[in-house]
């Protein structure tokens, strides 16, 4: 066989069932293998939403998402995806054409050094020289894909590489050593947990991505601590659970900044202190202790010096945190708790919207009751991301799919793609906002061509709406380029593909339009026109503690 035949069996091996990608030149041999060489492929209308596509596929399902493009522009166009995924930790395979050994460095039609402009946004990167290094280079880089802390790795294959002939050889096999648990560590942590009086269970993504929801749940319930998430951390905790405050940070709920502020006692189980979420970092929680627990001993002491730091798998250390010192009880924190239960009632959303215009937070809530808890939504970059943050209800991370840590623009669709090709049973939803609709618009051709039923809620004020709302608070109301009153009619556009859709614009509309959308048996747009003058509250401004938001005026 040759290099592209090789590729194809050894992502078989990998147990690769679907890849997303667009063809071209340096990677037509490639195309050629995959023709019968079955494994599924996808055919995008843009690179970066192929990139995009695996990254919801690997969040939706756990396993390692795989993309493709050809050399030149067709690399470049993956790069905002490998970002996404490294910062958001997503195990992804990027694999690119690259132009033959012999005119690398020559200026070659459609070459880049796409290896050296992927270093920083990749766990690893590879150009392959040898064609007889193909399959230990594919094993490798799915290990490192989705060991330690998962992320995106690059391989870039040259032509000739791909055309040559190759004898297979047996793929080899990694083991990867768990890190010895720091018994005094542990220890000190657990001391620091039966004094604490105010303690806080601070969640954020690294528990999904470490497969350790059961196990976190099981230690806040057993510890009754009260608990905020990141915005990549929701879904990992029970929704419904008496002391689950919410997120927290820019856009928290105030009773999860409130509590995080007086708290005497951080446990920071998979997080980061992302700068949304500490808001003024020396004003952070400043009277609290910190436990941090991550599999990325990198993040300790990065932003925040932490008392214990205990680098090890979620799963294993988190039941061996709650010792039987607890009891059945949990811990003798009745006072913080009653405390926490009030904030809660004391700050919860309001719903009671004045007018027959559609208040996009309570048509999120009635989407949100209208999904079975298996539904897995998108959301793209923008106000009506935070609104499905804090408005709607997630059972699992897999479920709730944001691209947190690049806020990239775009992302919605085609990832609520990837998802409903990993999960093609469970419901897949997009939330998208005008302005993120049209940065990938086009893979409304991807919808039609693969048949895929996913439903579309596009939240449209015809404004770049965060942008908006910033420049209204902060830049004396001068908007410069956030007006979008040319937008496109959104349902013709759709129904150019052959998707059906509606548009509303009053309240009463909503919950019929929704019941419509889910029952349609194709893909749907479900155009939702709202306010231009509502904002996210509420909001934490920069340079300033997370307790002093500003919220919506009576």
């Amino acid at each position: 066989m040759n290099g592209a035949q090789y590729i194809v069996q050894t992502l078989k091996q990998q147990g690769v069932t679907q890849i997303f990608g667009y063809p071209g030149g340096a990677i037509m041999p490639l195309y050629d293998a995959l023709y019968d060489g079955g494994v599924e492929h996808l055919l995008c209308r843009h690179e970066q939403a192929a990139a995009l596509a695996a990254v919801g596929y690997a969040r939706a399902s756990g396993q390692v998402g795989v993309c493709m493009a050809t050399s030149g522009p067709g690399a470049t166009n993956l790069i905002t995806g490998l970002a996404d995924a490294m910062l958001d930790s997503i195990p992804l395979v990027a694999i690119t054409g690259q132009v033959p050994m012999a005119a690398i460095g020559t200026d070659a039609f459609q070459e880049v050094d796409v290896l050296g402009m992927s270093l920083s946004c990749t766990k690893h990167s590879y150009l392959v020289e040898n064609v007889e290094d193909l399959g230990a280079v594919i094993a490798e880089a799915f290990e490192v894909a989705r060991s330690g802390r998962p992320g995106p790795v690059l391989i870039d294959v040259p032509k000739n590489i791909q055309v040559a002939p190759v004898e297979p050889k047996p793929t080899p096999t990694f083991s990867t050593a768990a890190n010895a648990l720091n018994e005094d560590a542990l220890a000190q942590a657990q001391a620091m947990l039966t004094s604490a009086k105010k303690p806080v269970l601070y969640v954020g993504g690294g528990v999904g991505m470490a497969n350790a929801e059961a196990e976190l749940r099981a230690f806040a319930r057993k510890s009754g601590i009260p608990a905020v998430t990141t915005l990549k951390g929701i879904g990992t905790l029970n929704p419904d659970d008496e002391l689950f405050l919410g997120m927290l940070g820019m856009h928290g709920t105030k009773a999860a900044n409130l509590a995080v502020q007086q708290s005497d006692l951080l446990i920071v189980v998979g997080a980061r202190f992302d700068d949304r979420v500490t808001g003024k970092l020396d004003a952070f929680a400043v009277n609290a202790k910190v436990i941090h627990l991550d599999k990325d001993a990198s993040e300790f002491g990065k932003v925040r010096d932490a008392q214990v730091s205990i680098d090890a798998e979620l799963a294993t250390v988190l039941p061996l945190l709650v010792s039987d010192k607890l009891g059945n009880g949990g811990l003798a924190i009745d006072d913080w708790r009653r405390h926490c239960k009030a904030l809660i009632a004391d700050h919860g959303w309001r719903y009671d919207h004045p007018g027959e215009a559609i208040y996009a937070p309570l048509a999120l809530k009635q989407l949100s009751e209208a999904l079975q808890d298996t539904a897995m939504v998108s959301c793209d970059v923008g106000q009506h991301q935070m609104w499905v943050a804090q408005h709607m209800r997630f059972t699992s991370p897999r479920n709730h799919l944001s691209s947190s840590g690049l806020g990239t623009m775009g992302f919605g669709l085609p990832a609520a793609i990837g998802a409903k090709l990993a999960r093609p049973e469970h419901e897949s939803v997009l939330v998208s906002g005008d302005g993120s609709f049209m940065m990938n618009v086009q893979e409304l051709g991807t919808l039609k061509r693969a048949q895929l039923p996913v439903k579309m809620v596009l939240l449209d004020n015809q404004r770049l709406g965060m942008v908006r709302q910033w420049q209204e608070l902060f830049f004396d109301g001068r908007y410069s380029e956030t007006i979008l009153t040319d937008n496109p009619d959104f349902v013709a556009m759709a129904a150019a593909f052959n998707i059906p859709g509606e548009t509303i614009t009053r309240k009463e509309e909503v919950e019929p339009a929704i019941q419509r959308m889910l029952a349609s048996e194709t893909a749907y747009l479900l155009h939702v026109r709202i306010s231009e003058q509502e904002n996210v509250w509420p909001l934490v401004p920069p340079g300033v503690a997370n307790d002093q938001m500003m919220e919506k005026k009576a």
